[in-house]
């Protein structure tokens, strides 16, 4: 029996095909990727403007307390230190939650040198 003689021509076609096929395949990869993506940014864009709403209105309602507090303190201590008093509490909680944000951040940078 006598081998099978391979057209010499064949295998350079095939190798085409073969190249050809496979960029398509990675292309439709890329491009259900892309399409994925994009349904989860769409979600996550949806998300953020509530989250960012939210986060406006709570800090409106932060801002009404402060002015509330200094309000009611000017009637006590007068207007100018009653704002002096509630800028001053408000910049030492921020100074506390600062540094207590700062030292959780400490440990996971030393763990990481080691």
């Amino acid at each position: 029996m006598t081998p099978a003689r391979i057209d010499p021509l064949t295998l350079p076609e095939l190798a085409n095909r073969l190249i050809d096929d496979a960029r398509a395949v990675a292309s439709a990869e890329v491009e259900l990727v892309k399409a994925r993506a994009g349904e989860r940014l769409a979600a996550y864009r949806s998300a953020a403007v509530f989250f960012v709403a939210a986060a406006v209105l709570a800090l409106s309602a932060l801002i009404a307390l402060f002015v509330g507090l200094i309000l009611t303190l000017s009637t006590l201590i007068g207007p100018g230190l009653a704002t002096a008093a509630v800028v001053l509490a408000v910049l030492a909680i921020a100074a506390v939650l600062g540094l207590i944000g700062k030292g959780r951040l400490a440990p996971a940078s030393q763990g990481s040198a080691s």
